[in-house]
């Protein structure tokens, strides 16, 4: 009777999927995001963003993508330029791209590609300033969800999607595979420069983020990032020949393994990406595809033979 269909409903709200809304439609949108080091300390909005990457880029440094969707952040930061394979990343989401500046190789393969874009270089009423940061002015630039709905409606983009990278579980996942290790401790080294370490919280279940040996904090609310699943796999990167900055080649299209790590445990992992466009798929070693927990993703894409240590 009505009890019993009330109690079924009941039961299907309280596993209702936090991190993202599987009803919702938007567009996600995706935000090159600065790491040079001396700019860390301006990160802004990154709890809100449901996904992250990290790559390489030139000089040993890092940059993010960060993915946030259904948010009304007011501090998101700070911009950086874009570099050519994170659009792969863009296009995996089926995002709105948001970044200030580029390398030639990006701008090229952004008019090729045809990806929907918010650009400082040329969109300067998505941005702001924020210069009582007493850092080098290039790194002083911030956007807000609001600044990118405006220009998304000037620009007359296409706002909506089916496209969800992840599959998602509402309860917590418990892995039966035989090669689960403990997951304390995730050292993710990507150069003498950057080293991204996350210390596993029990109560809270989920990682405490650490940069260059540094709590990774929040700019405006000051907490230590937090994440609930991490994503690590290794691809090969080289120095572009005739680019006299150093900048780098990502050899991301194709397939290899990896880690997923949640819950303070690690399972092997393997990772496929057919072409530029594609979703990269996860999977088990079984070849069954891979749900997440409920939370927060870092996908880190980490230079090969740099040392990971799970422990």
């Amino acid at each position: 009777g009505t009890k019993d269909n009330n109690q079924a409903k009941e039961q299907k709200e309280e596993k209702k999927l936090k991190i993202v809304d599987l009803s919702s439609n938007t567009r996600p949108y995706a935000v090159m995001i600065n790491n040079h080091p001396s700019a860390r300390q301006n990160h802004a909005g990154l709890q809100d963003a449901y996904l992250i990457y990290e790559m390489i880029v030139e000089g040993g440094m890092t940059r993010y993508m960060a993915v946030f969707k259904d948010k009304d952040t007011a501090k998101i930061g700070s911009v950086r330029s874009s570099r050519h394979y994170f659009l792969d990343y863009v296009l995996e989401n089926d995002a709105i791209f948001v970044h200030y500046g580029h390398s030639p190789q990006a701008l090229s393969d952004i008019k090729s590609l045809k990806i929907n874009n918010i650009n400082g270089m040329y969109d300067a009423k998505g941005f702001f300033r924020d210069t009582s940061l007493h850092r080098a002015y290039e790194h002083t630039a911030f956007t807000s969800m609001d600044r990118i709905n405006k220009l998304i409606k000037s620009k007359k983009y296409r706002n909506t999607t089916e496209e969800q990278l992840l599959k998602y579980s509402p309860i917590k996942m418990e892995y039966k595979t035989e090669n689960k290790k403990e997951a304390n401790i995730v050292e993710i080294v990507y150069s003498s420069y950057q080293t991204t370490k996350y210390v596993y919280d029990p109560e809270n279940m989920n990682y405490k983020m650490f940069m260059g040996g540094k709590e990774h904090t929040d700019l405006i609310t000051k907490k230590q990032y937090t994440v609930k699943n991490i994503i690590t796999y290794q691809v090969q990167n080289s120095s572009i020949q005739s680019d006299r900055k150093g900048r780098q080649d990502l050899y991301n299209v194709g397939n290899g393994e990896g880690y997923y790590v949640s819950n303070g445990e690690a399972i092997k992992i393997k990772w496929s990406k057919k072409d530029r466009a594609s979703k990269t798929i996860y999977t088990l070693e079984d070849g069954s595809e891979l749900k997440v927990n409920d939370g927060n993703t870092w996908i880190h894409i980490q230079p090969k033979g740099k040392k990971l240590n799970i422990s």
